[in-house]
C-alpha cells in the first residue's frame, strides 16, 4: 500500500504552462447550495419531483460528477475545506455557534487569497458561517456573557453591541474584497453585512411571529438582534439581485473575478418566495430548491448578457445532503433527496455529504460529459491553483487534489482515497469502489432518521458488527454490510484511515 506521504508531495502545486496566460485566465463563479440532496437535481434522479431546468442545462453544457463529495455532512466544516484545500477534521469537526469566532487563523491560505495574488478580483455573496470577532462590537459595560446550556449558542440583546464598529475577522480578512450578505439565515444578527460593517443597526430581538408562517419544517432561529425591517423570504431574492449586480458590473474589468456565491437555500427555514410556492410536486422544501435553481439561472443569465459565459468556470455543488426534514417528506411526497444513496445530513451515510457536482468551462471541458471520477470540494483549490498558474506553499491545501486534468477528460481520476466525517468519533474512508464506515453506524441523524421510510426502502435492522463495508458499485444504496466476508479490505481500509489520520498533527496550524 502506499504510503500517504509520498501523495501528499504529489499534492504541491506547480504552474501549468499554456493553462493560464494572464490575458486569459477565467473568471471563477462557485454557486455553493446548502443542505440540497443529491437527488433534487432532476438531471440525476428520473424520480424528482423537483424541476430544475437551469442547472440540468449547466450540466448539458459542463461536466457532472456523479462521485462528488463535500469534506462534511455539516455546514461550517465543509465550507472551511471547500476555502482551504484542508480536511476539516485536522482543525474541528463542528459548525460556528451563534456569534461565534473565525476558523480561520491568520497566516492561513484561503482560495480567495490564492486567486488575489494571481491578479483575481474576489467577492463572496451570501452565507458565510465560518465566524467573525463579534466580541470586538460587545461594549465593555454590557456585562458577562450568557452561553445556553444545550446549544452553546450566545444569548445577547441588540443593545450590547456597538453595532457602528467594523467586524473584524471576517471574509475580507481572509481574501476576499468584497463580501455582501447576512452571515447565516437562521442566526443572529438578523442583518445585511456589507464587506465588515452592519447596512443597518439592530434595534430589536428576533421573533418568528412577525414573518409569514412557514408550510414545512422549523424556523431554527436562534435568538439574538434583529432588525425590525427583516424578512428571511427575502434573503434569497436580494442575494440574488447583488450577484447579478455584480456580474454585470465586471463587464468591462480587466482583471478575472471570483465570485463565492454560498445560497442560504434549500436549508432551513424552508422559505420559498410567494411566486414559487406549487412550483414542484415535493412541498414546500420542493418549491425553495425549485427558486434556487431559479436564482441560479438568473446568475448564469447575467454571466451571458455581460459577454463573459465563455470565460467563466461555473462549479455548481452543495454542503451537505438534505436536512432530516426529507425523511417525512418522502414519505409524504415520494420525494427522495438523497436518492438512489441511504442517509441526509450528518451522516456517513452517502446521503451525507454525497452532492450534486457540476463544472462548465466552455472550450476546455467537454459540454453534456459525465465523469465517475472520486472528487472533492477540497480539491477546487488545488485545481483552480492549476488554472490560474498559482503555488501554493508546503503545507497549504495539503489534502487538495489537482483534478483539472480530469476536467479536460485526459485523465478519468486522480484522488486514490477520500475521508468522510462529521462527529469527531467517527469516519468513514472511500477507496475505489468501496467505502468503509468505521463505526457501527453510518447513522449521524439519531432521532432525525425516519425508521418507517428506511423499512419501506427495504434497510434491515442493523447488525452488531463493529464496522461497516460496502461496494458502492454493486451497492450503491448500502443495503449489505460486506464487513464479515471481507475482513481483510476492512484491516486494510482501517490502516490507511489511520495513515491519513495520523498526518493530522504535521499539518495542524
Amino acid at each position: 500500500m502506499k504510503i500517504l506521504s509520498s501523495l501528499i508531495a504529489s499534492l504541491l502545486l506547480t504552474p501549468l504552462p499554456g493553462v493560464a496566460a494572464e490575458s486569459a485566465k477565467p473568471n471563477v463563479l462557485i454557486l455553493y447550495a446548502d443542505d440540497m440532496g443529491y437527488g433534487d437535481l432532476a438531471v440525476q434522479n428520473s424520480k424528482s419531483k423537483i424541476p430544475t431546468p437551469h442547472l440540468d442545462k449547466l450540466a448539458g453544457e459542463g461536466m457532472r460528477f456523479t462521485d462528488g463529495h463535500s469534506s462534511s455532512g455539516i455546514c461550517t466544516p465543509s465550507r472551511y475545506a471547500l476555502l482551504t484545500g484542508r480536511y476539516h477534521w485536522r482543525d474541528f469537526h463542528t459548525i460556528v455557534k451563534a456569534l461565534g469566532e473565525s476558523v480561520f487563523t491568520p497566516e492561513q491560505l484561503t482560495l480567495p487569497e490564492m486567486l488575489q495574488a494571481s491578479g483575481y478580483h474576489t467577492s463572496a455573496i451570501g452565507k458565510w458561517h465560518l465566524g467573525w470577532d463579534w466580541e470586538a462590537l460587545r461594549k465593555p459595560d454590557a456585562g458577562p456573557k450568557k452561553v445556553q446550556a444545550k446549544s452553546g449558542n450566545l444569548e445577547v440583546h441588540f443593545s450590547e453591541y456597538d453595532w457602528n464598529k467594523l467586524i473584524p475577522d471576517g471574509p475580507t480578512a481572509h481574501g476576499f474584497d468584497e463580501y455582501f450578505g447576512d452571515n447565516v439565515i437562521n442566526f443572529p444578527p438578523y442583518v445585511w453585512i456589507k464587506d465588515d460593517k452592519v447596512t443597518e443597526a439592530p434595534d430589536t430581538q428576533m421573533s418568528t411571529e412577525v414573518w409569514k408562517p412557514l408550510n414545512e419544517g422549523a424556523w431554527e432561529c436562534r435568538s439574538g438582534p434583529m432588525i425590525t425591517s427583516w424578512d428571511p423570504y427575502d434573503v434569497l431574492p436580494e442575494m440574488t439581485r447583488k450577484a447579478v449586480s455584480f456580474i454585470e458590473s465586471r463587464k468591462e474589468a480587466k482583471e478575472p473575478f471570483f465570485l463565492y456565491f454560498a445560497f442560504p437555500s434549500p436549508h432551513a427555514p424552508i422559505v420559498p418566495a410567494e411566486e414559487f410556492e406549487g412550483s414542484s410536486e415535493a412541498g414546500p422544501y420542493g418549491d425553495f430548491v425549485v427558486q434556487t435553481d431559479w436564482s441560479c439561472g438568473q446568475l448564469l443569465d447575467a454571466l451571458d448578457r455581460a459577454g463573459i459565459a465563455d470565460n467563466t468556470i461555473v462549479i455548481f455543488t452543495a454542503d451537505n445532503g438534505a436536512e432530516h426534514y426529507a425523511y417525512p417528506r418522502a414519505l409524504k411526497y415520494d420525494h427522495w433527496s438523497s436518492e438512489p444513496f441511504r442517509g441526509a445530513k450528518r451522516d456517513l451515510y452517502e446521503g451525507g455529504h454525497h452532492v450534486p457536482f457540476i463544472v462548465k468551462w466552455p472550450s476546455v471541458i467537454e459540454a453534456g460529459s459525465v465523469s465517475n471520477a472520486l472528487i472533492s470540494q477540497i480539491d477546487l483549490m488545488a485545481t483552480l491553483g492549476a488554472v490560474a498558474g498559482s503555488s501554493i506553499p508546503p503545507g497549504e491545501a495539503a489534502d487538495s487534489y489537482n483534478m483539472l486534468p480530469v476536467w479536460k477528460g485526459e485523465k478519468e481520476s486522480a484522488r486514490p482515497a477520500l475521508v468522510h466525517n462529521t462527529n469527531p468519533k467517527s469516519y468513514a474512508i472511500r477507496q475505489g469502489d468501496w467505502v468503509l464506515i468505521n463505526a457501527k453506524s453510518g447513522d449521524e441523524n439519531k432521532k432525525g432518521r425516519s425508521t418507517a421510510f428506511e423499512e419501506k426502502r427495504g434497510y434491515e435492522a442493523g447488525d452488531k458488527l463493529p464496522v461497516e463495508l460496502y461496494n458502492l458499485r454493486e451497492d450503491p444504496a448500502q443495503y449489505k454490510n460486506l464487513a464479515k466476508e471481507h475482513p481483510e479490505k476492512v484491516q486494510a481500509m482501517q490502516t490507511l484511515l489511520k495513515e491519513i489520520q495520523k498526518q493530522s498533527a504535521s499539518l495542524t496550524k
